[in-house]
């Protein structure tokens, strides 16, 4: 068992908006450029910037340090392809334009001068467009600051150039002249990689980062892999675990688990996936996903290309290994040919759609391989990708499947499906113990000395995909800049464990003063998915956006005015789940907490017509808002109805009779939400969270 325990105003203003015109340049700050700020894409070279020195490593081999004074070899001509003057979602000029001799495009979306406070918030994530969704530009506006966004990729640096690009314009733009303009990057899942990367290798280009959701150096593929080996091991048992974790359940998932199944989600567990987040076991196993959760599949193949012949064939490895796991993975081999029946078509005549004579015996078949055969079953045809439907032996062909292949296929053809590759994949974490110290997730597959206890692959995926992603970053912990991590206890892609390991990072590079630069909050009720939560998740999730904002503006009082944020969340790391205080009071952070019983309990048993009484207690954390707004949700469905309390305060405490009139389970929901000014109209920064009990009735 590893346990941790923690603990704008001066300005001037330029000319009107709009009042510029294609006469007007600005010096680029980050290039040797002159650009025309016009819809003329023009470029002029200008021999000053040219002398300025290129961006280089301050290692070799290791990641381009960027200040305000160099130039990126790759981003050194921005070139403004429009400005335009728009009213929605705010007044706000948006300037796109991209980087000369890259596919990397920029957008900047600029409030009217008199809601602009000397500052800019800048999101990074490696699949997002160039384009700042509508919520962001008002939030930015809102918030006194003008919004950055690139067309993702990998890496910080196209946004660094960016970054020091929009001051530039921005200058320009408003006329700013005698103090600097302030910059916050932030970014989730993938883009927390980036956003780490931009705030450990930059010097002035951001004065501080949130990084939200965020993985480790060894996350991907291990985080995938883990759930998918559970996925085989304890589908049938997922329910079950499922109702234990839930509010009102018995708090024992492993009460029907045999010695297998039981050492499976220890070992899912120890790695980090949430227990809690079990309740919702179709999402922690990827029934739904198309892939199974073996999305990375191809990428370790193109790395790792043996991996899949040792894992079968030498000892060691689970797919020899003499256990009732390893008879388990050897059941789920898939070895199975078949013949084409029939062949669905679209209007374009393009096969969609194989009706095939038999299917394999196996439930899962998720991560098949599939060859297809002339009707003599030896010469082949080519590779196919889609999914199989066992109980109706229909293969649906995925989009980006060959085309000439497709053209060859004919009834009476063959189809050669196996599973050796993904059913091998599920355990490639075991194989992957970092050499880092800190993984203490990895501790399972360590002896008592320390050392391996299975073979351990010469490439470690997890590192290069991490270095990729974050543009050679190492997550180092050397921070230049302030940063607050937020990160959420029902995270079942990142784990809410690696939020504390680069805590201890940031420590480690720090020292005892890392708490003047450095903040993390947990925050409950909430998962990886970013964006608005509906449906039946809303009953269990809260959305996050609100923190994030929260954090964003908390983050820029920080640095421009020396006033300190919420102090970061105390908690324990126990067999690497997160656990936190029950009371906002010693939580911290800035999400409330709601303490909700039925009849006194967090589960009753009722006769139908029967009325219980929920009572609640909601609480705000010292100085992070008041309650706004509570939400009821009887049937636990998510749908909310608001219920009016008084006036907005820090504590609020409610009671509520309610009758069931139908047989069955329910889980009621209470919502509550705060706002840090207690501003019950504005949709920024409103900070949510829930209470849920069980009430049975028969």
């Amino acid at each position: 068992m590893k346990t941790h325990e923690t603990a704008g105003d001066d300005r001037s203003h330029g000319s009107p908006a709009g009042a510029w015109s294609r006469r007007h340049f600005v010096r680029n700050a980050t290039a040797g450029a002159v650009v025309v700020l016009g819809a003329s894409s023009i470029r002029v070279p200008s021999a000053a910037a040219a002398s300025r020195p290129q961006c280089t490593a301050r290692v070799s081999g290791g990641p381009i340090w960027v200040t305000p004074d160099c130039d990126d070899p790759l981003y050194n001509q921005p070139v403004i392809d429009s400005e335009t003057d728009l009213t929605t979602p705010v007044p706000h000029r948006k300037v796109a334009g991209h980087f000369a001799g890259t596919d990397k495009k920029f957008t900047l979306c600029l409030p009217s001068k008199r809601k602009w406070q000397g500052r800019f918030f800048h999101k990074a994530y490696p699949l997002q467009d160039e384009n700042p969704a509508a919520e962001d530009i008002a939030f930015g506006a809102d918030s006194g600051a003008y919004v950055v966004q690139t067309n993702g990729g990998i890496g910080y640096r196209v946004d660094a150039a960016t970054a020091k690009f929009s001051r530039t314009y921005a200058a320009r733009y408003y006329g700013w002249k005698r103090r600097r303009i302030y910059g916050y990057v932030y970014g989730g899942s993938g883009g927390s990689y980036q956003t780490i990367g931009a705030i450990e290798n930059t010097s002035g280009v951001w004065d501080g980062a949130v990084p939200f959701i965020p993985g480790t150096p060894a996350s991907v593929p291990n985080s995938f892999t883990v759930r998918a080996l559970a996925r085989l091991v304890l589908r049938n048992k997922a329910p079950l675990i499922a109702d234990a974790v839930a509010p009102g359940g018995s708090g024992d998932p492993y009460a029907h688990l045999n010695e297998v199944e039981g050492a499976m989600l220890r070992e899912a567990t120890e790695m980090g996936v949430p227990l809690r987040a079990w309740e919702d076991y179709r999402y922690v196993l990827g029934l739904t996903a198309p892939d199974g959760l073996l999305g990375f599949t191809a990428l370790v193949r193109s790395m790792d290309p043996t991996y899949a012949d040792d894992f079968w064939g030498t000892p060691g490895y689970l797919g020899t290994e003499q256990s009732p796991l390893g008879d388990l993975i050897r059941a789920a081999r898939i070895d199975h040919q078949t013949t084409v029946k029939q062949i669905n078509r679209d209007t374009q005549n393009k096969p969609t759609r194989l009706v095939l004579d038999t299917a394999p015996s196996q439930p899962d078949t998720t991560g098949l391989d599939f060859t297809a055969y002339e009707s003599d079953g030896t010469t082949v045809i080519g590779t196919l990708s889609g999914s199989l439907d066992p109980t109706t032996r229909v293969l649906t062909l995925d989009s980006g499947n060959d085309a000439g292949v497709l053209a060859a296929l004919g009834t009476g053809d063959k189809l050669h499906m196996r599973n050796r590759w993904s059913l091998a994949f599920r355990a490639y974490h075991r194989y992957q113990v970092p050499t880092r110290p800190g993984f203490y997730a990895w501790d399972q597959y360590r002896g008592s000395d320390g050392q391996p206890l299975y073979p351990q692959r010469k490439v470690q995926v997890g590192p290069a995909i991490s270095a990729s992603t974050s543009g050679g970053g190492t997550h180092t912990g050397r921070i230049n800049g302030k940063v607050i991590v937020v990160a959420n206890l029902l995270d079942t892609d990142a784990y809410p464990w690696p939020a504390d390991w680069y805590r201890a990072r940031v420590k480690e590079a720090l020292g005892k003063g890392y708490d003047d630069d450095f903040r993390l909050w947990f925050n409950d009720n909430a998962d990886h998915l970013e964006g608005p939560v509906t449906g039946a998740r809303a009953a269990r999730l809260v959305e996050f956006t609100g923190i994030l904002q929260q954090a964003l503006r908390d983050l820029s009082a920080w640095v421009e005015k020396g006033v300190a944020p919420a102090r970061s969340t105390p908690y324990r790391v126990d067999d690497s789940q997160v656990e936190v205080p029950e009371s906002a009071t010693a939580r911290r952070g800035i999400q409330p907490v709601v303490d909700l019983t039925v009849d006194g309990t967090d589960r009753v048993d009722v006769a139908v017509g029967r009325s219980v009484t929920f009572k609640a207690r909601i609480e705000v954390p010292p100085a992070a808002g008041r309650i706004v707004t509570t939400e009821w949700d009887f049937a636990g469905t998510g749908t909310f109805t608001p219920k009016s309390f008084g006036q907005p305060r820090r504590t609020v405490e409610l009671s509520q009779t309610f009758t069931y009139t139908k047989p069955g389970t329910y889980f009621p929901v209470l919502r509550a939400t705060a706002q840090r000014q207690g501003d019950t109209a504005t949709p920024f920064a409103r900070v949510a969270n829930l209470g849920r009990v069980r009430v049975v009735v028969r």
